[in-house]
């Protein structure tokens, strides 16, 4: 299964007028429900990007029953140099210029508790998703960050600034089925 093969739940998901399908609806899908992923990685990936133009570019050709999802805990030496897709290269940099106001837009709604997070803990609030880079080319290697590029770039800022970052985050790494 590609992301192409989820368009019509995308367009289903993204309805006029209000009436789209909520996450609890999309994640319960036949094709979705199928991949067996966590329901973390399903909202962030799919549910909230999976419609986006550079996702479609940078991950149309993976196969989306070819990875198996685990949470793990990577060093911020580890993802202060972790790429992103081609799509959206330097995006990640551009947020790392302003942590401090990446930072404080977060803090109502879903974001509620992120400044204190970054404040109190050196890290995010929810853990963003990494993709093996064998999934995108076989003859390649280590991880690549595919959603949370906003959560990576505040936590590069704040190295650059000397701000208070944990040595270790939680992520959820996606990896190849047959690697396991």
């Amino acid at each position: 299964m590609k992301l192409a093969d989820l368009r019509d739940l995308m367009r289903r998901r993204r309805a006029d007028y209000g009436l789209g399908l909520s996450f609890d609806d999309f994640r319960v899908d036949p094709m979705v429900a199928s991949l067996r992923w966590p329901a973390d990685v399903v909202e962030q990936f799919l549910y909230d990007h999976g419609d986006h133009g550079p996702f479609q570019r940078d991950y149309r050709n993976v196969d989306l029953t070819s990875i198996v999802w685990t949470l793990e805990t990577v060093t911020a030496a580890e993802l202060s140099t972790m790429p992103t897709g081609p799509s959206e290269a330097g995006c990640i940099e551009q947020f790392a210029l302003h942590p401090g106001h990446y930072i404080s837009v977060r803090s109502s709604g879903i974001h509620v508790g992120v400044p204190e997070k970054w404040r109190d803990h050196g890290t995010w609030k929810r853990p963003p998703l990494l993709l093996d880079r064998r999934l995108l080319d076989p003859s390649t290697s280590g991880l690549h960050v595919l959603e949370g590029r906003t959560r990576v770039g505040i936590l590069r800022g704040r190295l650059r600034e000397n701000d208070f970052v944990a040595a270790t985050h939680e992520v959820w790494v996606g990896r190849p089925a047959r690697s396991r």
